[in-house]
């Protein structure tokens, strides 16, 4: 049995990546982190996200925080079969995450979940 975690990214139902858009438009620096950061987690999981991961109050989604010069958050959530689902990246520029980021990570966990309801 395979205990390591797998990274998947949310796709639209037209096909489009929006967290691999996000993280392609990134410079190389902030993508090597980002590569480590998700190749951390694959190994180690759960643990190996905890200092760096925050539960976003009211939600089930968890925010990757990715310090350095930018302050990049990407949004996820965990599913069934140790999966790390990516929602949503952003650079965060304020002290308070913007409701509308929140909002975007959540109506795109809704349409998956539905999708996946259907299926």
């Amino acid at each position: 049995m395979d205990d390591k975690w797998s990274v998947k990214v949310y796709e639209s139902p037209s096909g489009e990546q929006p967290v691999e858009k996000f993280i392609k438009a990134q410079n190389e620096r902030a993508r090597l982190k980002i590569a480590r950061m998700f190749d951390h987690v694959e190994e180690f999981g759960l643990e190996g996200a905890y200092s760096y991961a925050k539960k976003l109050t009211g939600t089930s989604i968890w925010e990757l925080r990715i310090l350095g010069a930018d302050s990049i958050r990407i949004f996820y959530v965990t599913i069934t079969g140790k999966i790390f689902l990516l929602l949503h990246g952003f650079v965060k520029k304020t002290q308070k995450t913007p409701a509308k980021e929140i909002s975007l990570a959540q109506k795109r966990l809704e349409e998956f979940r539905l999708r996946g309801i259907k299926r």
